[in-house]
């Protein structure tokens, strides 16, 4: 199946159980008032998701093993987020975050050797 069909049948299931969600959680709530306040983010993290899905199925496709692929990725990000936390977001950076970025690094390299 072409990934970009699959990935819209996967997502479109995925707004029907997001609004069934809604108002079953949100009694009388009104959606089309929750979707004006939509801002920026909301947008660029569906398009951030979008990427990563498909990223998780081409890399599947291409050979990745389902046993390594999600530990490198999420590894990666948490070292990534990191700086973008730093960047975006004027976080500190402590000694606890860089321990944890080089456990995460050593962790690939472990995992990919």
């Amino acid at each position: 199946m072409n990934t970009y069909a699959s990935m819209t049948i996967t997502y479109a299931v995925a707004t029907l159980f997001s609004a069934l969600a809604f108002f079953v959680t949100s009694k009388g709530g009104n959606i089309l008032k929750e979707f004006s306040q939509t801002n920026w983010a909301t947008i660029v993290l569906g398009i951030v998701i979008t990427g990563l899905e498909v990223g998780f199925i081409f890399a599947y496709k291409a050979g990745w093993k389902v046993s390594t692929l999600a530990t490198v990725s999420n590894a990666l990000l948490a070292v990534i987020l990191i700086f973008v936390g730093l960047i975006g977001y004027h976080e500190a950076i402590n000694w606890s975050k860089v321990l944890g970025v080089t456990i995460c690094l050593v962790g690939l390299y472990f995992i990919n050797k």
